[in-house]
């Protein structure tokens, strides 16, 4: 099962498909957002982090040709090539995390407005059996009268 990352902007959140700004510090970025917030500071606008070293902030194909998964690695040591991996599943499962956490948000959110919602909804129900109960009570009225 593939998974979809996501810019990290709470106010973008575009599915990131090409390529991506990656940090240092397990976040990630599209393009345009990155190109708008890093211009600004170095520093990681979803955590704050400072991002002065060059590497601290790179731009990443998502979909990397063959070549270059060939060759990015050759020559690198296991141990090396292994604690690349570690950290990339260890990235993997923050930006998971991160996205559970965000619907979970998102979730509490929709159920406070649902509540919210049924709680007028009652209202108006009840004022409008309100109203007829009244308007029935005045018909009987005049229908004896």
């Amino acid at each position: 099962m593939d998974l979809e990352l996501k810019c990290n902007r709470l106010t973008c959140r575009k599915s990131l498909i090409d390529k991506a700004v990656v940090t240092t510090c397990s976040h990630i970025f599209c393009p345009e957002c990155a190109n708008e917030l890093f211009n600004a500071a170095r520093l990681c606008p979803a955590c704050e982090t400072s991002l002065t070293e060059p590497d601290d902030v790179v731009i990443c194909s998502l979909q990397p040709t063959n070549d270059y998964k060939t060759s990015v690695l050759s020559g690198l040591s296991p141990s090396t090539i292994l604690e690349i991996c570690s950290r990339s599943i260890s990235f993997w499962q923050y930006q998971i995390h991160q996205e559970n956490s965000f619907q979970q948000a998102v979730i509490r959110n929709l159920n406070d407005k649902t509540a919210q919602l049924q709680k007028q909804l009652d209202n108006v129900v009840r004022e409008a059996n309100s109203e007829i109960s009244l308007l029935s009570k005045k018909k009987d009225e005049l229908e004896r009268d």
